[in-house]
This record gives structure tokens, sequence and C-alpha cells, in this order.
């Protein structure tokens, strides 16, 4: 089943976003590569799409887990919950109807 992991940084995330960004994009590129990850990316904190010192303001995921527990467990293991870019994680099961 597919699971929406949606995540809201802390104020100021930037420096911490980008100390941690490869270990962040190594897990989802396995997902990826597993055939597992619909999309994924972050909600940059300005209508650009290149936000510079703005940073973001979070992330949205979309991937296919065996279950609500794994897709948690995945997101409480991600590197920005380690570093603390993340104030808050709300993992939900996500139903895709369009496209």
């Amino acid at each position: 089943m597919l699971y929406a992991i949606v995540a809201t940084d802390v104020e100021n995330s930037l420096e911490k976003r980008l100390s941690v960004r490869p270990a962040h994009l190594e897990r989802l590129n396995a997902l990826k590569d597993e055939g597992r990850l619909i999309l994924a990316g972050p909600h940059p904190a300005v209508d650009s799409n290149d936000p510079g010192a703005a940073g973001f303001t979070g992330s949205l995921i979309v991937a296919e887990f065996d279950s609500l527990s794994a897709a948690k467990a995945w997101a409480e293991a991600d590197p920005f919950v380690a570093a603390g870019v993340y104030a808050h994680v709300v993992v939900k099961p996500f139903k895709h109807v369009l496209p």
C-alpha cells in the first residue's frame, strides 16, 4: 500500500538539511531502486523552485510500504529526523487516484 510521509521543518532548517542531505537522498534512492518511490521532494519556503537562503518548510514522500507501522519506522529512521530538521512528521495511508 502507498503511504504519505508529510514532514514539517523546524525554523531555519536549511543548514541542518544540507548537512545530512546526502544520507537522506541515499535512502530515497534505495526506495526508488526497489520501485517503491512514487514521489518525493521538499516544500520551498518561498514561491520558487530555488528558494535560496529562504530554505524549505518541510517535505512530502509518497512510497509503498508493507504496512503503516513499516512506513512509520522508515520515516522515524530518516537522517533528517536524527539531525533535528523535522519538527513534526505525519505518516498516513495514501490512495493514488490520478493521474
